[in-house]
């Protein structure tokens, strides 16, 4: 492709994300290329890490567009944003609607105008580019994060809140997990390099091997034949905690399409029982091709339905329950950038419940000195210490497995990321997604 058609490959996927604000911009992104099959891999990545350059930056963007007195919609939107990210001169933003594969119609006179004027504010085009805020920005807009996780953020982070920020606007690395059933970390590793894929090995987990950006893993022969997965350190460690040894029972109660699950029947050695649970059956049946390729044979699927007495049925039955639970995913920001502006406070107050309601369901599964490992992609208090004291008072039953301990039982040597008693990752200062997770023992 052209550079010109690159760019034009750019607005129309920016337009079709502004069509479709409450959809994630990875499945928009996938059925656009999936409707584009001639454009290749490398432009592909090309155009993409184009269009995320500026959904990183939207709430900037908008400040800046306001600031300018512009109002564009749809591709008009999409040319402004990548002219004030980019600091493009404003013939290669016109050139690339009239004529080839991505001709569009023709700019009309006060479209034109508008670009025109956008070109010309230099002062915003710089000060988005270099990464500086205008001094009459509100606090969120500097920090690029919605207002209503502020207070949670700064309860988290607290003087290292606008480094946490920053790292959150900085693209994510490829983390992958070498899947100990097909052989060991050097092997995957090895297996990679081979097909021209160089990474190293993750800081805290055992199993993680790390690629700077994002690369297309899962056409490889590692991918393809069940040598690795991908799965970011801080959810490999998670899995890890859980101490899920040979033998033992276990249940994934948010199993999704099993990502935990997988990593979960390997540290078993596909031996004892895992039955990894959702109320999404989609996401449940995805999770067999998952599972098949990993060469997991310990692991049954169940379905969670309104009514459902399975949990009844297999009271005090498991030696170990994780609750991978649904969240904000606050701490997923820089993997999944379009997020913050598709969730809200309402989200917020509705997924407390419902992680509660998991909860207690969890309790009912865990045997006497077994234990609960609950689990989120989200760095907000109210998600996760709130929610596990909240959880405590309700099951005096139970007590929490301090991290050092729950560490040194899965065979970890040092000391783990964390806070006190719970595991706590974050971009930062970590280098992972943000991560929560509390390891919950039953009294005997």
């Amino acid at each position: 492709m052209t550079p010109a058609a690159r760019l034009a490959a750019a607005i129309e996927l920016l337009e079709a994300l502004e069509a479709q604000p409450r959809r994630p911009a990875d499945a928009i992104a996938n059925d656009f290329f999936r409707a584009r099959r001639f454009i290749g891999g490398g432009d592909r990545r090309a155009v993409a890490d184009r269009a995320w350059g500026v959904v990183r930056q939207r709430m900037r963007l908008d400040w800046w567009l306001a600031w300018a007195k512009c109002r564009p919609t749809g591709r008009m939107l999409a040319a402004a944003e990548l002219l004030l990210v980019e600091g493009q001169p404003v013939e290669a933003v016109l050139r690339a609607f009239p004529g080839g594969q991505y001709a569009a119609e023709p700019l009309n006179v006060l479209e034109e105008r508008l670009l025109r004027t956008l070109a010309h504010h230099r002062e915003a085009a710089a000060a988005v580019v270099s990464g500086l805020v205008h001094p009459d920005m509100p606090e969120e807009v500097r920090l690029n994060l919605p207002a209503w996780v502020l207070p949670g953020f700064r309860a988290r982070f607290g003087d290292r809140l606008a480094a946490e920020a920053a790292a959150m606007e900085s693209p994510a690395p490829l983390d992958l997990r070498a899947n100990l059933l097909k052989g060991t970390r050097e092997a995957a590793a090895a297996a990679l390099a081979a097909e021209g894929f160089e990474c190293e090995p993750t800081r805290w987990s055992p199993w993680g091997l790390r690629l700077p950006s994002r690369r297309a893993v899962t056409a490889t022969k590692a991918f393809t034949e069940g040598l690795i997965e991908v799965q970011d350190e801080g959810s490999q460690l998670i899995a890890l905690l859980c101490d899920a040894r040979p033998g033992l029972r276990v249940a994934d109660l948010c199993a999704g399409a099993g990502g935990k699950t997988l990593a979960l029947a390997a540290t078993m050695r596909n031996k004892g029982r895992i039955t990894a649970c959702d109320v999404n059956a989609p996401r449940l049946e995805g999770a067999v091709r998952r599972l098949r390729r990993a060469g997991v044979d310990n692991a049954e699927r169940h379905l969670l339905e309104p009514g459902d007495r399975w949990a009844k049925r297999r009271a005090g039955q498991f030696d170990r329950v994780l609750v991978d639970a649904p969240c904000t995913g606050t701490g997923t920001w820089r993997r999944n950038p379009d997020a913050r502006l598709r969730t809200g406070s309402q989200d917020l107050a509705e997924l407390r419940t419902k992680q509660g309601e998991i909860l207690d369901l969890a309790a009912e599964l865990v045997r006497p000195a077994g234990r609960l490992v609950y689990a989120t992609c989200s760095v907000l208090p109210e998600e996760n210490e709130d929610q596990v004291a909240g959880f405590l008072d309700r099951h005096p039953d139970f007590a929490p497995l301090p991290l050092a301990e729950a560490w040194a039982a899965a065979g970890m040597p040092g000391d783990p990321p964390g806070e006190g008693k719970f595991l706590v990752t974050s971009p930062a200062q970590h280098g992972t997604d943000g991560f929560f997770a509390a390891v919950l023992q039953r009294r005997s």
